[in-house]
């Protein structure tokens, strides 16, 4: 289920949006809500396609780790996990919802280099302004990150 707020196309989002998707926590599901993201994102900008610039890049590769993540450790047979994404002028928050409590979100300092995994954390880590954990009532937990908006870094 997505949920919005309509803004007219090529107007700028005034106030705040908000965008929210429950997905299976398989790699089709993750890879499915990361794609309804970037398309609602665009519509934000009053674009038919994602942009191609930096805070756009940063937004969609915090979504993909985050829904990966919730995929790859939280997932509970039966649950399925939520994305839900705020937009204000200024500000992108990810919030990524999975049933698993008991798995808590850290980076790997030690990651191994030639490994496959063990680096999506310190890639949220590094590119999000501010990320956290929060316990989700009544099991499970709630990984998000903010990132500022290029035009609220800019002042365009």
């Amino acid at each position: 289920m997505n949920q919005e707020t309509v803004t007219a196309p090529g107007e700028p989002t005034v106030g705040t949006a908000h965008f929210r998707t429950m997905f299976p926590t398989t790699a089709h599901g993750a890879h499915t809500a990361r794609h309804a993201a970037e398309r609602w994102l665009a519509a934000q900008q009053g674009r038919p396609e994602p942009a191609d610039d930096d805070s756009t890049a940063t937004a969609s590769l915090l979504i993909a780790e985050l829904t990966a993540n919730a995929a790859l450790h939280g997932r509970v047979r039966g649950r399925n996990a939520r994305l839900a994404l705020t937009l204000t002028p200024a500000t992108l928050r990810i919030e990524v919802t999975d049933a698993r409590s008991e798995r808590l979100p850290a980076p790997t300092p030690a990651a191994d280099a030639d490994g496959e995994s063990g680096r999506g954390l310190l890639l949220v880590a590094l590119l999000a302004d501010a990320w956290g954990c929060e316990p989700h009532h009544p099991g499970g937990k709630t990984v998000w990150a903010e990132c500022a908006l290029r035009a609220a870094r800019t002042g365009r």
